[in-house]
């Protein structure tokens, strides 16, 4: 070593937290200046809507709508099916997180996949599913659930199962159970051991996973414009009414905004609940790893209500839509339905065919997913990291929180936010809304923080110490991220590629609002076919069903694979 080879080392390492600062400070500026322009941006114009008119505060917009009985009526709604919709999912949840998570037995990692498939599977192919379940000649015809609140909450608890055995079982997994086994040992029952031991090693991830459901029960746009009719409604479905059919933007977004304080107050308790769920994980991830416990007599209820759960809420409705979508117009059976793709349908019900609009959203979607694996990727690695001084973390965790906001605002209102501000936007002489890149933008914001939290706990499950190492032998920032981050996330970035692709492919409420007729994917293909009359146009959306939830499935069983580790994040 000569002389002055060790200055030389202690300068640059002196100079590395400078350096590194201001590396990181350049990749945070892509996320916010997407964050800013294409979520803040419309969501704040769209809020101000309702308290400025003619460039003067004004709150008699407010006055006028909170004075309708219409609009408590569909709050009330919106707030029962929210609270059913999250209490039915955490029942039914339970057995199966524990069956999947607690258990091992053969074709459990299948078991797994099909649970998680609900979840993103399209809304309005979910509602199509359900409707042809509770529609008089379905096979749940006799309960009378069709355009009802109880068949939502079902289709909900359909649609939201998969965020309660995941967030749930992921902590479960990890439980010593060592601890169940002394409550055992000094002669508690099981069911004293689950309500003094258990249930309250669980109470982090059970209030996250209720927090996270709430607010997507509050926001399914596209189950209860399928499935409510014209006898159900909620604050979402009339927020597209009001724009849609009545151009009344002024109602739109007061209604907007009472939305937001409900959804903002979820978030916030599912951010402090995310943080508890965390040390939890920490915490258990520094002992050995609970092996899955043997099997007993009392497991028997577990396997018959996971029979129930999953034959019944998950296999019902799929196979049911599967084998309708065989039933020609004429009732009999055979591809008529699926020949039929190749037209417009029953008296040019379409302005593209259904292969057509399948192509549509391949390509959207897989912009989207590019733009969301970026985007988040990027805010994932910044949210992971831990800096020393307490500022820094402070900025961490207002930027981890930031980018959740997309999770708890509707895409209804990112899609009106966007009809509403990106004509000229930034000043520049071009109408945005009138770009085929709208679209894919708008459903990226909504796939942004499930890429997140997919990527996120993965990053913070590795030791900073790795990193730390790499910096001492010389390493700069981007050397640390090539050869210590990627590696370790690539399989949860390979899943997060598969959410964001799949969410994107089914995305409804914003591209309702955005989409061109030419290009209309394949979601709103199947919503305009329910809502054409004809028995043709019927079957072929049930067909145009299948189709999207099995390349959906393909999608997310293939991503599964991919699950890392560390539990593959928080959905």
């Amino acid at each position: 070593m000569t002389p002055t080879s060790a200055p030389a080392r202690v300068g640059r390492l002196a100079r590395a937290p400078w350096a590194a600062g201001a590396a990181w400070s350049v990749v945070a500026l892509v996320p916010l200046g997407f964050l800013a322009l294409f979520f803040a941006w419309p969501v704040t114009v769209l809020v101000l809507r309702g308290f400025v008119a003619d460039g003067a505060l004004d709150l008699t917009g407010f006055a006028e709508v909170l004075g309708r009985p219409r609009t408590w009526r569909l709050a009330g709604l919106t707030l029962a099916q929210s609270v059913l919709g999250t209490a039915f999912s955490l029942l039914a949840g339970l057995p199966v997180a524990f069956l999947l998570y607690r258990r091992t037995f053969p074709g459990r990692a299948l078991l797994r996949g099909l649970v998680t498939v609900p979840f993103v599977l399209p809304t309005v192919v979910v509602g199509v599913a359900f409707r042809s379940l509770f529609v008089p000649e379905g096979a749940l015809g006799f309960l009378g659930l069709e355009e009802t609140l109880g068949g939502i909450v079902v289709a909900l608890v359909f649609f939201n199962l998969a965020v309660v055995v995941r967030t749930v079982g992921g902590l479960w997994e990890r439980l010593d159970p060592r601890a169940e086994q002394a409550a055992a040992a000094l002669g508690a029952s099981p069911r004293r051991v689950w309500w003094t031991v258990t249930l309250p090693s669980l109470a982090p991830a059970l209030v996250s996973a209720a927090s996270v459901v709430f607010l997507f029960c509050a926001t399914a746009f596209g189950v209860v414009m399928v499935l409510g009719g014209a006898r159900y409604g909620t604050i979402e479905t009339e927020i597209w009414v009001r724009t849609t059919q009545f151009l009344d933007l002024r109602s739109a977004a007061v209604l907007s905004i009472l939305q937001l304080v409900v959804v903002a107050t979820a978030l916030t308790i599912s951010a402090r609940t995310r943080s508890r769920r965390e040390a939890a994980l920490h915490l258990v991830s520094d002992r050995t790893s609970a092996r899955p416990l043997r099997w007993s007599r009392e497991d028997l209820a577990v396997v018959v209500a996971t029979a129930v759960v999953v034959g019944g809420l998950i296999l019902l409705p799929l196979g049911g839509l599967a084998l309708r979508s065989f039933r020609g117009p004429d009732g009999e059976f055979g591809p008529a339905n699926y020949i039929a793709l190749g037209t417009t349908g029953e008296r040019g019900a379409l302005t593209v065919t259904v292969w057509e609009a399948l192509g549509n959203s391949l390509r959207t979607a897989a912009w989207a997913c590019a733009v969301a694996v970026v985007v988040g990727g990027l805010v994932a690695l910044l949210a992971s990291r831990r800096p020393r001084g307490p500022a820094a973390r402070r900025a961490v965790s207002v930027l981890d929180g930031m980018f959740m906001l997309p999770l708890g605002v509707s895409a209804v209102t990112v899609g009106f936010g966007f009809l509403v501000t990106l004509d000229q936007p930034l000043g520049v002489e071009y109408d945005l809304r009138t770009s085929p890149a709208l679209v894919p933008i708008a459903q990226a914001v909504v796939a942004v923080p499930l890429v997140t939290r997919t990527v996120l706990p993965v990053l913070r499950a590795i030791d900073p110490r790795l990193r730390e190492v790499a910096g001492t032998l010389g390493a700069g920032p981007a050397a640390v991220l090539r050869t210590v981050d990627l590696p370790l996330a690539a399989r949860s970035l390979g899943l997060a590629v598969g959410f964001a692709f799949a969410v994107s492919l089914g995305e409804f409420g914003a591209t309702s609002f955005l989409v061109r007729p030419q290009s209309e994917t394949l979601p709103i293909v199947i919503f305009r076919l329910i809502g054409r009359p004809g028995a043709e146009n019927y079957g072929m959306a049930l067909a145009a069903s299948v189709v999207l939830a099995t390349l959906t499935a393909v999608v997310m069983m293939l991503a599964e694979r991919l699950r890392s580790d560390h539990g593959g994040g928080e959905f």
